[in-house]
């Protein structure tokens, strides 16, 4: 026995002990480079309440999210068990959630899906339960059927009407109205009690005037029923007259017996309530009497708690609200009147269901860290805890030997990865339950820097500066800063690393600029991020605007002059309010002009100069002055006159009196001297700032350096500006000294690998304080107890050369003059130069190589023949060839550093691409050179499934066909064994049946025949590998209507018809590699179709139209079939001919008098030579050939006539029938001839089914006859 007491107690302390020592869960940063790649278990987010009450005339919906990653999946359990959702067509789960929608549009009952649900949301890394949810559908039963008998009742006596409601889910709200429908005034006589009955505490013969109606009002449904009203008679001893009727004397002077005060409720002496935690307690006593009796409230042995307490009902209730375990005890009414009191004790029991006082939270730890999940919960009666993971008691769990359940807590030491899991806990009594999910995940992560990259800041000299290196990792990485990439890590002194990361310079100067490096360092590996600190020169005013009175009309003029080490802008207000500048308000870097002052200019002007990290304001007031009576007090104030006659007294070491006399204000007080000064040395020529003072000085001891050569000036300033400078001073030259200052920025690094560069800031010229200024500067190693080496220089830089390699060296400086020696600076610690790393890392191996990663090893190098400040270790790797057959690579070498002193140093390479050979070799390096490689490690990642195709293209080519082609996977992370397709209609929300259709590795296009064109269909393509399949190219079908696809639409689309032809234009947003158009042609009359395919840009003509028809048109996208255009109707123009009146043409009428006057002179001739005997040369004309054009009839006659006349006019229309030349966007003939399909190139789809008469077009030829030109051949 006292063996197994001692184990027992030594188990108990270990595990006491392992508490104590618990780490602190890692708390993850909600940043989405964190959040993209965190593998966490579900957790439950949103869920219907415990107790559901539905609508039955509405849709049931459970809800239920999650979140986690791998999203999760999720399954409901009904009454315990699990519920198939396929199996009921009105279920349905929303995609990507595990809410639950059950639809009753094509009938059924609601009741039939009472009962209790319960949501679990999964991954890969454990369950997450939700609440135990209990679904009752809501209930307005009928208030049952009575014959309710009129109520006798004794005037002065007491009444209860009942109510008795139909019991209803939720239970319904009572109220009381008469048969009108007009509410039951209650007061301290008459009032409705918590059960809904009517109680009246003495009776007046005016209640039998109206009748009373219970009424219940169902606020779920919003539903309310009315119970048959009660009719009252009251029983008088004594007639009742309505006028003697008062509210002081309710019974118009009747005796009416009285009666002692009695409770119609509740009944006896005492009675009990119990009441939970936080809910309300509602006390009732309501009672009767003649006069009516008065309501006090008690708590015996306390007071009521005052602030908690409504009194209401007239005194009748007593709420208390949010009930506590203080709250407990014993409750006493009292009614009274003046005939005596009656009292009742309610026993008030307070009781809790289960309540959280700690209530567990996730638990993120690191590989081998300790934590523990706490539940502790409290109630009346006490509850009981019960843990489960996964949704399993925790009892019958696999075992885990780094957990250990201690009651309420469960203890885990050394998590691995792996042990993930989601707990459960429940705490319950007989009032109720509690349940809290809580995820343990053990998360392995390098560190990982959130902040952005190579960030500048800039601040201000002698301010706190903050430098922000924002970070991550699992196990917490440890984070150090260094300056210049030199020296130890950054912390003690001025400076302070805060946990986050966060490093604060508490003052910074001019040597604190530099870069800075945060190095974050765990056993996963290493990240850094630099920021890069620039200190500027505060900005500030250095003459200010001051108050100023102008008189009206004139200028105001205030001065502002800044300076600062960024780039300013000046901005100006008036009353704090912006200033709009315009032509009389103008600005400029320096100074603000307001022109013709009027009364409204008078305020209060700031000017404000901002740079881009600081600002710098300063304030005037302008009072604006009304015109005077006399000519000189209308003059307005102007700038002082320059002060005179400067004078030099009281000559010491580093001071001189400087005295002068004023000149005029000229109508402005002055406010201020500036004094300047000059000196002939270093800057000659060069008037400098040394001080301002107040107006009612004018004799002032100057504050001087040493070993300067002197001359001062004075210049007032008053509300207008500043005077012109007085006249030079005599020159005052100071004694010499010893340095003050000590130079700046000393620091000692290394430019060779045997030296030692020690530079630093050489004093300004005004701090030499004498001649021959020159520097001593010590230095010697670190740590040793040498004497100190010294050197004497004129220049800001030495160089001393050590035969060993990066050595600390203390370093000190002092600046002397022929005068003596300045102060000494404090000891900084330099380095000699670096040289390359002796020694390479050794034995670097891989293990445990994934698909994706791979764990390295190495043996480190000894920290001394680094040769210089340890950075980190350098792995060089790349992908060297892919085991995918002909697959091309990129063999570009990548780097990762691992910053790590133990003796056995590991770290893990990620984002590999799997199926491939990798090398890599190791070097270790500091600031300026890498080590010899290590030995080159070969190694091949797994397989793994593919990369999505790379593309997947879904294009409509005809109504009934959708196309698909893809291309294999940029990386096929394996061998491609072939493609699967799934694919399923989309109606709005609704999915159809799953198909699927797979493919062999050659086979990248297929078609699908789709029956409605209508239907939109979702595919879900995806490569495989014998590791299955890969990502999911998932694309959803164009329908084959007017719908606007990715924003790219068609628009303006208009028509010019003519008779054969049309100009058709559009507008559109397509990318030129995409703007390939198809014009759909319907005929009217016919309903028959015809397309055109073009790849011009519109507009463009399209010919082989029919005359006078009226066609619908329409254009749409030949890559995206979806996107068309609105349809417009267009009629063409009927056919014409293009014939001219020649006989009104004036060439004609010529021609025609010409061939007239001809013919005539002719007849003369024949006419003369006839009369003379001549004769004809017939023989001549007979052996004459005939014309090739004439023709021989069969008769043997000839018929003269011309080609002409077989030819069309120039310009008429070609006949419908012939040959016409096609163009790229003509239309076929109309008629049988021709298959009306598209080429390849864009020609023509579908014919018409129209065809021509021929005859008709045959007996076009008659109307030749009757042209012009045939008139002219019958002439001849």
């Amino acid at each position: 026995m006292f063996k197994l007491g001692g184990h027992a107690a030594l188990t108990l302390m270990s595990l006491l002990l392992l508490w104590w020592q618990e780490t602190a869960s890692i708390e993850v940063p909600d940043d989405p480079k964190i959040l993209q790649n965190l593998k966490q278990p579900p957790t439950i987010i949103k869920q219907s309440v415990k107790d559901y009450i539905v609508d039955p005339r509405d849709n049931i919906i459970i809800e239920c999210e999650a979140k986690g990653n791998p999203v999760p999946v999720f399954e409901w359990r009904r009454s315990g068990r699990f519920f198939n959702i396929g199996k009921d067509p009105r279920v349905n789960m929303r995609k990507r959630s595990g809410t639950l929608e059950i639809s009753f549009l094509s009938g059924g009952r609601p009741e039939d899906y009472e009962g209790e649900y319960q949501c679990v949301a999964s991954n890969n890394l454990g369950k997450a339960l939700s609440n135990k949810i209990l679904l009752r559908v809501s209930k307005a039963p009928l208030w049952p059927k009575e014959e309710l008998e009129p109520v006798l009742v004794t005037e002065g006596s007491s009444l209860v009407l009942p109510c008795n409601p139909p019991p209803g889910l939720p239970p319904p709200s009572p109220f009381w109205m008469d048969s009108n429908m007009i509410p039951i005034p209650q007061d301290k006589r008459l009032s409705m009690g918590l059960n809904g009955d009517l109680y009246f505490s003495n009776v007046l013969v005016q209640d039998a005037q109206r009748d009373y109606s219970c009424n219940a009002r169902f606020v779920f449904i919003h539903t309310i029923q009315q119970k048959d009203p009660f009719t009252l008679r009251v029983q008088t001893k004594e007639p009742y007259n309505d006028t003697s009727y008062n509210a002081t004397d309710p019974y118009g002077g009747r005796k009416v017996p009285e009666s002692t005060p009695t409770f119609l409720t509740p009944s006896g002496t005492e009675s009990s309530k119990m009441v939970l935690r936080d809910e309300e307690l509602l006390l009732e006593c309501i009672a009767a009497g003649l006069p009516t009796p008065t309501i006090k409230w008690f708590k015996k042995g306390g007071d009521l708690p005052g602030r908690k307490v409504k009194f209401e009902n007239f005194n009748k209730t007593l709420r208390i609200i949010k009930v506590s375990e203080e709250d407990d005890g014993e409750y006493v009414c009292m009614a009274n009147n003046h005939l005596g009191s009656i009292r009742h004790s309610i026993f008030v029991q307070v009781k809790a269901a289960p309540y959280w006082l700690d209530k567990p939270t996730d638990l993120v730890l690191a590989p081998d860290d300790n934590g523990r999940l706490v539940c502790r919960a409290n109630g009346n009666p006490k509850p009981t805890i019960q843990w489960f993971v996964n949704g399993e008691p925790i009892e019958s769990a696999p075992v885990n030997p780094n957990r250990h359940v201690l009651g309420d807590t469960i203890m885990f030491n050394s998590v691995q990865i792996g042990s993930s899991a989601v707990y459960q806990c429940n705490a319950s009594n007989h009032h109720g339950y509690l349940l809290a999910n809580a995820f343990v995940s053990v998360l392995d992560m390098a560190p990982t820097m959130l902040g952005p990259k190579n960030q500048l800041i800039k601040v201000t000299r002698n301010n706190r500066t903050f430098l922000h290196c924002p970070f991550f990792g699992s196990p917490l990485p440890s984070l150090r800063w260094f300056k210049n990439g030199q020296g130890s890590g950054l912390d003690g002194g001025q400076y302070r690393v805060y946990i986050n990361g966060t490093l604060e310079i508490k003052r910074t100067r001019k040597e604190d600029e530099g870069i800075y490096t945060c190095v974050a360092t765990s056993s996963s590996g290493t990240a850094d991020n630099q920021v890069r600190l620039e200190v500027k020169e505060p900005t500030r005013i250095i003459q200010a605007p001051v108050d100023q009175s102008t008189v009206r009309g004139f200028t105001a003029l205030f001065d502002c002059k800044s300076e600062s080490g960024l780039p300013t802008s000046v901005t100006w207000t008036k009353d704090d309010k912006p200033l709009h500048l315009g032509r009389r308000l103008r600005k400029d870097e320096k100074s603000l002009t307001i022109a013709n002052v009027n009364e409204g200019d008078e305020g209060m002007y700031t000017c404000t100069v901002t740079s881009e990290i600081d600002q710098d304001s300063a304030s005037a007031r302008l009072t604006v002055l009304e015109e005077a009576f006399n000519h000189s007090s209308a003059l307005p104030p102007a700038r002082p006159d320059p002060p005179m006659d400067l004078d030099l007294s009281d000559p010491a070491l580093r001071s001189v009196r400087l005295t002068w006399i004023p000149g005029n204000e000229n109508r402005s007080p002055i406010t201020e001297f500036l004094v300047q000064f000059e000196e002939n040395h270093w800057d000659p020529g060069r008037w400098q700032d040394l001080a301002t003072y107040p107006e009612d000085l004018n004799s002032v001891i100057l504050q001087l350096a040493p070993y300067v050569n002197y001359q001062f000036r004075v210049i007032a300033v008053n509300a207008v500006g500043q005077s012109l400078p007085s006249k030079p001073s005599p020159r005052y030259k100071t004694s010499g000294a010893p340095p003050d200052a000590i130079p700046r920025e000393l620091r000692g690094w290394g430019s060779q690998k045997d030296n030692m560069e020690i530079t630093w800031e050489p004093l300004r010229d005004l701090e030499r304080n004498g001649p021959n200024l020159h520097y001593i500067v010590w230095w010697r190693q670190k740590d040793s107890a040498a004497d100190w080496n010294n050197v004497t220089t004129f220049h800001s830089k030495h160089v001393i050369h050590s035969n060993e390699t990066y050595v600390p060296y203390e370093i000190k400086i002092q600046a002397r003059n022929d005068f003596g020696s300045g102060p000494e600076s404090n000891v900084v610690i330099g380095y000699s130069g670096e040289d390359k790393p002796t020694r390479a890392p050794t034995d670097l191996r891989v293990s445990k190589v994934t698909s994706t990663r791979a764990n390295i090893r190495w043996i480190p190098v000894d920290l001394s023949s680094v040769q210089g400040e340890f950075k980190e270790y350098r792995l060089y790797y790349w992908r060297e060839s892919s085991l995918v057959p002909g697959l091309v690579v990129n063999k570009e070498k990548k780097v990762k550093g691992f910053y790590t002193t133990v003796a056995a140093p590991n770290g893990f390479l990620s984002d590999l691409v799997p199926y491939s050979n990798y090398k890599m070799f190791m070097v270790v390096a500091n600031s300026r050179f890498e080590s010899p490689p290590s030995n080159t490690v070969i190694f091949t990642t797994k397989e793994d499934v593919p990369d999505a195709p790379r593309y997947f293209r879904i294009n409509r080519r005809s109504m009934d066909t959708i196309h698909l082609k893809w291309d294999k996977p940029l990386e096929p992370n394996g061998i491609i064994i072939g493609y699967q397709l799934n694919y399923q209609t989309v109606n709005g929300s609704r999915l159809g049946p799953l198909k699927i259709e797979t493919f062999q590795p050659n086979e990248t296009q297929f078609t699908l025949r789709v029956p409605d064109r209508s239907t939109r269909y979702k595919f879900m393509l995806s490569a495989r590998t014998q590791k299955g399949a890969g990502e999911v190219f998932s694309e959803e079908s164009p329908h084959f209507t007017n719908e606007a696809v990715l924003g790219q639409k068609i628009w303006d689309l208009t028509v010019e018809p003519n008779s054969n032809s049309a100009n058709i234009s559009w507008r559109h947003n397509f990318s030129a590699d995409s703007s390939e158009f198809v014009l759909e042609f319907t005929l009217d009359r016919e309903n028959a179709v015809k397309v055109v395919a073009v790849k011009k840009q519109p507009p463009i003509t399209v010919a082989d139209l029919i005359a006078g028809e009226t066609y619908r048109l329409r254009v749409y996208s030949q890559v995206l079939n979806s996107v068309s255009s609105e349809s417009v109707l267009f009629k063409t123009k009927a056919a014409y001919i293009n014939e001219v009146d020649i006989a009104t043409q004036g060439w004609f009428i010529g021609l025609m008098c010409a061939i007239a006057l001809i013919i005539l002179i002719l007849l003369i001739v024949c006419f003369i030579k006839r009369s003379r005997g001549g004769k004809y040369p017939v023989r001549d004309k007979k052996d004459l050939p005939l014309d090739p054009v004439d023709q021989k009839d069969q008769d043997g006659s000839f018929d003269y006539h011309s080609d002409e006349d077989n030819k069309p006019l120039q310009g008429s229309q070609t006949s419908l029938d012939g040959n016409v030349k096609e163009s790229d966007d003509s239309l076929v003939d109309y008629g049988e001839g021709g298959d009306g399909q598209f080429n390849e190139d864009g020609s023509f789809i579908g014919q018409y089914t129209v065809k021509k008469d021929k005859d008709e077009t045959e007996g076009n030829e008659s109307s030749e006859a009757t042209s012009p030109v045939n008139a002219i051949y019958s002439l001849a």
